[in-house]
């Protein structure tokens, strides 16, 4: 016969009953409280237009000059290092114009080279404000720069807003220093009403990118989408409508130019989602919805919250070819005018 009082048999039964407990807790804690969703491993490649301040007045510009307002230089390296946590590993620095503030941009490329170990830095510019000292300088911390250039006759870029009459000479000097620094070169296309039936093969061949991103001219409401009034009275506002162009005058475009390795189009439906844009106030940025959105701030909200708040187009950034070879060249001297698997066939 057992004894049920004995003191060892009721410190068992104590023991079995504390953990049954422990075991219904844990139970309890899985199915209510699940684990944290992972990081938005969507955030690969981000844009950061940091400012909307250019030196240029282009016609199309979707980023337009609303606000002159900066982050600190603390504010944005917390962004970044928000989006380098969520996923991103590559970083676009655009504008309005960035090179306006070299040393921030400077301060930007070093930081996420050296601190967050980005796989790929880049910059876009206009080109003008691109001096070989900043380049010899800085370019350590670069990967890409990109340079716009919608045409290389230079009616047509006064015409458009970019004109100075030394766009084509002083894209070949950055080809060069790019060339002699190993940094990837990068070209940009608007194509409009007054460039869509130019040919511009020869002088890319001879610029020689690695990559030709060629985009058909986007509208973006609130952005590019001013009344001919409203451009009068304030010139910092663009309106595009007198120089969109048809689906069939961009494949025209694209058809004289598509045997170039480099060449890589993107027509309105390509673009309209597909990019992860983020603001001068660490906002995300929906452009192809019609009126431009913004989610709230990545410091106020975290990254998932704020990327929750706008749309993004997943199927169409794998379609436009946006994952490529984007480090920088580890020989100076390397550039082919292309990658393997260029994107040269268009998607409606």
């Amino acid at each position: 016969m057992v004894n049920m009082d004995s003191p060892h048999l009721v410190a068992i039964s104590k023991i079995v009953v504390i953990v049954s407990l422990i075991v219904l807790f844990i139970s309890y804690l899985i199915v209510s409280c699940p684990p944290p969703s992972p990081p938005t491993k969507s955030l690969r490649s981000v844009n950061f237009h940091f400012t909307r301040k250019c030196n240029k007045t282009c016609v199309f510009c979707f980023h337009t000059e609303k606000t002159s307002h900066i982050a600190s230089d603390d504010e944005m390296k917390n962004g970044l290092r928000l989006l380098q946590q969520a996923g991103m590993v590559k970083i676009n620095f655009a504008g309005g114009e960035p090179f306006l503030y070299p040393s921030k941009l400077a301060m930007l490329c070093q930081f996420c080279k050296e601190d967050l170990s980005m796989e790929s830095v880049s910059i876009i510019s206009n080109g003008t404000k691109i001096t070989e000292n900043w380049l010899r300088r800085y370019g350590k911390f670069v990967d890409v720069l990109g340079v716009s250039c919608d045409s290389f006759d230079e009616a047509t870029n006064l015409k458009i807003g970019r004109g100075t009459g030394e766009n084509v000479k002083t894209l070949f000097k950055i080809r060069e220093w790019c060339r002699e620094l190993g940094i990837k070169f990068k070209l940009n296309t608007v194509v409009l009403r007054w460039n869509w039936e130019e040919d511009m093969v020869e002088t890319i061949k001879q610029l020689d990118p690695f990559r030709w991103k060629v985009f058909q001219v986007l509208p973006v409401g609130g952005e590019n989408d001013a009344t001919a009034t409203e451009t009068e009275l304030d010139k910092r506002k663009r309106s595009v409508k007198d120089v969109l162009i048809t689906d069939e005058q961009f494949e025209s475009f694209c058809k004289r130019h598509d045997h170039l390795e480099c060449f890589v189009p993107e027509s309105n439906d390509l673009m309209a989602s597909s990019y992860v844009i983020v603001d001068e106030y660490l906002r995300f940025l929906d452009k192809g919805s019609g009126e431009e959105k913004a989610s709230a701030s990545i410091l106020d909200v975290g990254v998932d919250e704020a990327f929750s708040e706008v749309k993004w187009d997943k199927e169409a950034y794998e379609k436009r070819g946006a994952v490529y070879d984007w480090s920088k060249d580890r020989e100076a001297n390397v550039q082919t005018c292309g990658m393997s698997g260029a994107n040269t066939g268009l998607d409606w």
